[in-house]
């Protein structure tokens, strides 16, 4: 579709001011329970923590100029399959921009992927090769952020997702070959497109390289599936394996197991909405003990005020036991399952029990049950980076990608 016009008129975002003025007082009436003997956040987000941001949401935060930072690219709403669809766009500024679709994970929102946008659409004005532009296309998974109301279809997963974006890429948005790339459940949208529909690939890039029966199972909500920690471990392994279950099984448990029973809180209290999720940005980016130093604090509430005014928090949840309900099957049993040239990149924070340096990331991953999965060409590990990749450490995040895609175009 190169040289053609783009088929969608741009629709900026803007969220109505009887949303907000209603978000402010939701906000001034949060009734605080107590809080004693959590001072070290044995039991969760401390209080004084979370309120100090709920105050200067309620009358400090200013959501408008956020919108208009993010109005400084073009966005579009579309139904694709009976879905909604919001997506950013920052046209490539190349001789010829590869198509490229990047997909978030959560509690991600499409604007996690901003600071990565302008490198990868316009390289010559970072110093890079302007013949390595993309065209970027940023989606909002549906069910979350501003693709919403999620009603007519209650059945979305990773790999049905992969079915919607190759159906914008392709038939809504014309291209015959595009690019794809993304981190966490975002990883897996992008693994099934390499697996199902490889031909139309330029290639992928992901932030992890998980098996994409990652969520099938009787016990999928339990990293183990009910295993005991093996005795005799080294301290510092068995210390590993018991910090990454603290990190991530409450949400899996909860989000697979009992969606909505947390999210009719959650959708009706933004403090109790924005606990669940600054838990989930304190524990998994790599900030040294304090979120602000990835995350400042008008970032935190820019997220926030995503998933409160797409109405989106119950349906980005529910996708979780959605993977699971309806498990992952292959759409053919060649090998490696994600035929598409794959680029991988791992960061320092999210080392495996017993991974300390960069060489032994990429060897752990070579020699694990994982690799036979993808056709790798571009693995590279980094010494830090959390969860939120490109917004963590996104020079390296944009380096890695354009190697992938270096001559596959």
């Amino acid at each position: 579709m190169t040289g053609a016009p783009f088929p969608l008129r741009p629709e900026p975002i803007h969220v109505p001011d009887d949303v907000l003025d209603d978000l402010a007082r939701r906000l001034r009436a949060t009734r605080w329970p107590p809080d004693a003997g959590n001072e070290d956040g044995r039991f969760g987000v401390r209080q004084a923590d979370l309120r100090e941001l709920v105050e200067y949401w309620a009358d400090g935060y200013d959501w408008r100029k956020a919108e208009a930072a993010m109005n400084a690219y073009e966005h579009y709403r579309v139904e694709v399959g009976g879905v909604p669809v919001h997506f950013m766009r920052r046209p490539g500024a190349g001789p010829n921009p590869t198509p490229l679709i990047l997909s978030h994970g959560w509690p991600w929102t499409f604007w996690h992927w901003s600071r990565v946008v302008d490198p990868l659409a316009d390289p010559g004005a970072f110093g890079g090769d302007p013949a390595e532009a993309f065209d970027v296309i940023v989606p909002s998974l549906p069910g979350f952020g501003f693709s919403t109301p999620l009603t007519a279809r209650t059945d979305l997963n990773f790999w049905k997702i992969a079915d919607i974006w190759h159906e914008l890429m392709t038939g809504v948005l014309g291209h015959n070959r595009y690019a794809a790339a993304g981190c966490d459940v975002g990883a897996l949208v992008t693994g099934q497109l390499g697996h199902k529909y490889a031909a139309a690939l330029h290639g992928i890039h992901i932030g992890s390289a998980l098996k994409l029966t990652f969520f099938n199972g009787d016990r999928a909500w339990d990293f183990a599936g009910g295993a005991p920690i093996p005795d005799g471990l080294p301290p510092e392994v068995h210390r590993r394996i018991l910090a990454l279950d603290r990190r991530f099984a409450v949400h899996l448990a909860a989000h697979m197991l009992d969606p909505d029973t947390l999210g009719h809180g959650l959708a009706d209290s933004p403090a109790g909405l924005l606990s669940w999720v600054l838990r989930r940005w304190s524990e998994w980016s790599d900030n040294d003990g304090d979120v602000t130093s990835v995350f400042s604090r008008d970032d935190l509430l820019t997220h926030a005020t995503i998933y409160w005014a797409g109405g989106s928090i119950v349906s980005s949840i529910r996708t979780y036991a959605n993977n699971n309900r309806y498990p992952w099957r292959p759409s053919h049993d060649r090998w490696p399952v994600v035929e598409a040239p794959t680029g991988i990149t791992f960061v320092g924070y999210e080392n495996p029990p017993g991974v300390s340096t960069t060489e032994e990331r990429v060897r752990n991953f070579l020699e694990g049950d994982r690799a036979a999965w993808y056709n790798h060409v571009n693995i590279t590990a980094h010494e830090r980076g959390g969860h939120f990749i490109p917004w963590e450490v996104p020079g390296a995040w944009v380096d890695d990608l354009r190697r992938t895609f270096r001559g596959r175009r």
